[in-house]
């Protein structure tokens, strides 16, 4: 009985562990990449994304990936056009963020950045990330105000 039961758990850990690995975060290739309702180029565009956006993907079908982006949105897109580039997105609402010079907020202000902006995520450190703008600007992000890491 005791044997069971430690197979038993050992299976369930086994499964909560797969159903997780396969949501992978990617990032868009190129600018005007579409989003489509279906696995396939007869389906109808849901949306349009730009160069560096953040999508998580929740499964495949065959050269097509169903993802899902930072607002809840979900749809499918075609894989080549996808990258293991690391992005993060600004997901808070309601103003500006602050993008501080360390990953506390003790450090200097050193720009801001609103709702929607995408970074090229460099390195995480506790509750920070550590973010680069297309502009040049480096600098660190509270966690909690992105979605993508």
């Amino acid at each position: 009985m005791r044997r069971n039961i430690l197979i038993l758990m050992l299976i369930a850990t086994f499964f909560s562990f797969t159903g997780v690995s396969w949501a992978k975060m990617v990032s868009i290739k190129s600018d005007r990449v579409r989003i489509r309702s279906g696995p396939g180029t007869g389906y109808s565009v849901l949306y349009e994304v730009f160069a560096g956006y953040p999508l998580k993907v929740l499964r495949q079908k065959g050269k097509w990936a169903r993802v899902v982006d930072f607002e809840g949105d979900i749809g499918w897109t075609y894989r080549p056009l996808l990258s293991n580039a690391r992005t993060v997105i600004v997901s808070q609402r309601g103003g500006n963020i602050n993008i501080r010079s360390g990953p506390g907020t003790r450090y200097k202000v050193k720009g801001q950045a609103e709702y929607g902006v995408v970074f090229r995520l460099l390195e995480k450190k506790g509750g920070w990330a550590k973010v680069r703008h297309d502009n040049g600007l480096t600098g660190w992000i509270h966690r909690k105000l992105l979605w993508g890491d």
